[in-house]
């Protein structure tokens, strides 16, 4: 066995224990011209330990083996392999930096995933002076879902039919059904059957559009959201979401995730691509689990769109594998 440089990062937040939480498991040692070293834990003793974190996701940084990353990621459910995950790639990226890490190019950060080549770039520090890291959304493949299935979905989630207003599959790697529902009220009240869910083998994730009247009505109305809007820190502190989201993903072990970068990426493409939201926008995202993150989105000239978001680290150590 073996002993590796740990951090739990908190990802979408700059207040330590608001936002998604990351395990990350930095590789030792340099490594071969195949990329791989000796002292690197093997794929059993990885699923191993991110089962026994129980988060929702860990990574483990290695060396990369196309010469244009910087750094190579493996993440990992307690169930499965994910092939891309929006916090794990932020959060890694910051580990990675606060690690000593150099990157190739000036502005750009290159990880290598199993999905592909992602890019993060840097930026300015806000009012609470910290850097925002944001990806670059991998390609959405998006197609309508089955009637029958989306009512069997509506049904486990305890929704009326006409709150749904739009359904797509999103495809990024992971594969969620969204749902576009009437309001953020009718989000933020879900409590749905997630056995039935995980039989379904579907993961969900569920927005709400606010409108420009309706977060402090809601504020107002419910302490348990005016908790967590009063003890959101982020680099726009003034600014209110305009969407509200929550993603619930039994079949990957995670009953609901409390930031997710990776359906708050494909929720910004089809939203954008539909003109049912701007090209640059905040979303908010955890609220019903005692989280408040704070996920950023914009599309930029060239239509890339960028997920961004700031990460804080928690726990510093070694593990043994």
């Amino acid at each position: 066995m073996q002993q590796y440089r740990f951090k739990q990062v908190d990802v979408f937040t700059a207040t330590p224990y608001f936002g998604n939480p990351l395990a990350v498991v930095l590789s030792n040692g340099p490594a071969d011209d195949k990329g791989d070293h000796k002292d690197a834990p093997d794929e059993a003793a990885m699923r191993r330990f991110a089962n026994w974190t129980n988060l929702s996701e860990t990574a483990f940084l290695l060396p990369p083996l196309d010469p244009a990353a910087d750094y190579r990621v493996r993440i990992f459910t307690p169930a499965s392999e994910l092939p891309f995950a929006g916090h794990p790639t932020l959060g890694s990226c910051h580990s990675w930096l606060q690690a000593g890490g150099k990157p190739k190019q000036t502005g750009f950060i290159v990880q290598e995933s199993q999905a592909g080549l992602i890019k993060i770039r840097r930026q300015p520090a806000g009012a609470s002076g910290q850097d925002r890291l944001a990806f670059a959304a991998p390609p959405l493949k998006r197609s309508a879902p089955a009637p029958a299935l989306l009512a069997q979905v509506n049904a486990a989630l305890g929704l009326e039919p006409e709150k749904v207003h739009a359904a797509q599959w999103m495809d990024n790697g992971p594969v969620y059904l969204g749902l576009l529902l009437d309001s953020p009220d009718s989000v933020l009240r879900l409590s749905p059957n997630l056995r039935e869910l995980e039989k379904l083998k579907v993961n969900v994730g569920v927005a709400a559009i606010y409108e420009k009247t309706s977060a402090p009505t809601l504020i107002g109305r419910a302490n348990r959201e005016a908790k967590a809007f009063g003890e959101r820190t982020s680099d726009d502190d003034s600014a209110s979401p305009s969407l509200e989201v929550r993603a619930f993903a039994p079949w990957l072990g995670i009953n609901e995730d409390p930031v997710t970068g990776s359906v708050q990426a494909t929720l910004a493409q089809w939203l954008m691509a539909d003109d049912l939201m701007p090209e640059r926008y905040i979303a908010s995202q955890g609220l019903c689990i005692g989280r408040s993150g704070i996920v950023h989105l914009e599309r930029d000239g060239a239509g890339q769109v960028w997920v961004g978001g700031q990460s804080v680290t928690c726990v510093e150590g070694y593990v043994t594998l």
